[in-house]
């Protein structure tokens, strides 16, 4: 990975990829293995990696997105092949404790324990009565994840094959993916708390249970089934790991590197434009900057998706208050497991009601302990914890700070972020008390930091909003209306790691014609 300004680079490339998040670093890297192409990949942060990038204070090294990953311990499965796939065995992931997810909601706790039946079971104990419920529950949700599988392949195969086979491959998982997961739920069950429990990871997908489609909700919670991860080095390792991939043939990730355009002539893509007006050039084009940044502000001429794009919200901002302290996290009894935290057991309207009122309690805090989940932190950092504390905010509040400079907004905004930063410190330290008054070092990043290191316009943490409509739109695909130009990441599959990661694997599948996705998702004995 080398710097924009430091570096000699050529003007011609077999194909640029803007943007190094995990979808656009796997698209750039299969397209490297499986057809040798030389890929430029330009970042405008200083750091590659997108939302899997970590960043350092004296002391402490916390990572911005990646907090625990599912389905990873075992090696046959589908995203552990991947990812070896894709690094060649070089990226090592850490087991997180049995119950990986701790829930409290008013003054109860709830544990999410590694396999389904597992947490079939516990939670078949927290309510006895609601037996029937949690079996249908659980099979809807193995249903829809099953079916989604059919429903992002059609995304790869060429649009004519797609507009004759699509609705058949679409529509099974749209029989779910079209309803909220509220609606779904309350086919089985009117239980208030019990609906809360089961949709308590809602922060992994943004939006709470009345507004996020039932298919995403499927996804992420069947992703955990078999327990969650961590990196071992930290969420850095990614990109590293995969990098060399790229790099076999020619490719280079180059950051702080400012793309301003993607050159269109003709109706076809053919390189793009930096910030200092310099040109590259390429028979194809791939974005990873997301759908409504790539065809609002990188596209100069109009495109059709524009309209569909417009029906759908950008995902939620988020506030994380990155904490240190000079004491090891066994020392401080920290041991990994995700706190989620809730004031009550209406997700909807605990979220509706801090919108309104910037004073009202937090409608969830998510706290992670990094240090105790990554083995390797103590090795470079000995004798020192990190966590992070999270919590979702509308945009608007910052909009009015949005065109100030980074570290130079104003006395009105370090006011107000003080005050939120200091309302989740007393969250964190009343969660842990382990950590009161042992607190080194506190930083408070805001969808204002979001927004000038990730490039999304509203701070948004993942992309388009997961709501029902989104997965309606015929227009999320890799495929787009300006030749040699495709999308890849989050926006084209699913949110997150997993979700990009296969958003970009669906993108190389379609710019090669091959079925890519099932090639790296074979573990090496069955290739």
């Amino acid at each position: 990975m080398i710097s924009y300004k430091q570096q000699a680079l050529d003007d011609r490339w077999d194909a640029i990829v803007i943007g190094s998040g995990i979808g656009g670093l796997t698209t750039a890297a299969l397209l490297s293995k499986y057809a040798s192409r030389k890929v430029l990949v330009l970042e405008r942060h200083y750091t590659a990696g997108g939302y899997t990038h970590s960043f350092r204070r004296p002391g402490y090294s916390w990572d911005v997105g990646v907090h625990y990953v599912g389905d990873l311990q075992d090696p046959s499965s589908p995203l552990r092949a991947a990812f070896d796939h894709l690094t060649g065995w070089k990226l090592e992931w850490a087991p997180m404790p049995d119950v990986y997810d701790r829930v409290l909601i008013g003054g109860r706790t709830f544990d999410f324990p590694t396999g389904i039946e597992g947490l079939r079971a516990r939670l078949k104990d927290y309510f006895p009565s609601e037996g029937a419920a949690i079996d249908g529950y659980l099979a809807a949700v193995q249903s829809a994840e099953k079916w989604s599988r059919l429903y992002f392949a059609e995304k790869a195969i060429p649009r004519a094959a797609a507009w004759l086979a699509g609705p058949f491959m679409r529509a099974p998982f749209l029989r779910w993916a079209s309803h909220s997961t509220l609606d779904v739920l309350h086919r089985f069950t009117r239980n208030p708390e019990l609906i809360a429990v089961l949709t308590a990871q809602w922060g992994d997908y943004g939006l709470p249970p009345a507004q996020s489609s039932f298919g995403i909700h499927a996804i992420i919670a069947s992703h955990y089934f078999n327990g969650a991860s961590y990196p071992i080095g930290g969420a850095a390792r990614i990109a590293e790991t995969i990098a060399p991939l790229i790099e076999r043939h020619g490719g280079k990730i180059v950051v702080s590197a400012d793309v301003q355009e993607i050159v269109v002539q003709n109706g076809q893509a053919t390189g793009v434009k930096m910030a200092d007006g310099r040109e590259f050039h390429a028979n194809l084009v791939i974005s990873d900057a997301g759908a409504r940044n790539t065809f609002e502000r990188l596209v100069r001429q109009p495109q059709p998706i524009i309209e569909d794009l417009r029906r759908i919200p950008g995902s939620i901002a988020h506030l994380s208050l990155y904490v240190g302290v000079k004491q090891s996290a066994a020392s401080l009894g920290l041991n990994g497991t995700n706190l989620w935290i809730y004031p009550s057991a209406d997700h909807d309207a605990n979220f509706a009601r801090f919108i309104n009122d910037p004073s009202a309690p937090f409608p969830v805090v998510y706290i992670s302990f990094p240090s105790a989940k990554d083995p390797d932190f103590e090795r470079k950092y000995p004798d020192r914890a990190t966590l992070e504390a999270i919590v979702f905010v509308p945009y608007q509040w910052f909009a009015p700070f949005e065109n100030s400079r980074w570290k130079k907004r104003g006395t009105e905004y370090d006011a107000f972020k003080q005050t939120l930063a200091q309302r989740l410190q007393q969250e964190l330290e009343r969660a842990v008390p382990a950590i009161a008054d042992k607190i080194d070092h506190a930083e408070l990043s805001t969808p204002l930091t979001t927004r000038h290191f990730m490039n999304y316009p509203k701070g948004e943490a993942y992309g388009l909003a997961a709501t029902p409509e989104r997965f309606r739109l015929r227009s999320l695909t890799p495929h787009t209306t300006v030749r040699n130009l495709y999308l890849t990441g989050q926006d084209v599959a699913s949110l997150g790691v997993a979700g990009a990661l296969f958003g970009g694997a669906i993108a190389a599948s379609a710019i090669l014609g091959r079925n890519l996705v099932s090639k790296i998702t074979k573990p090496p004995h069955s290739a």
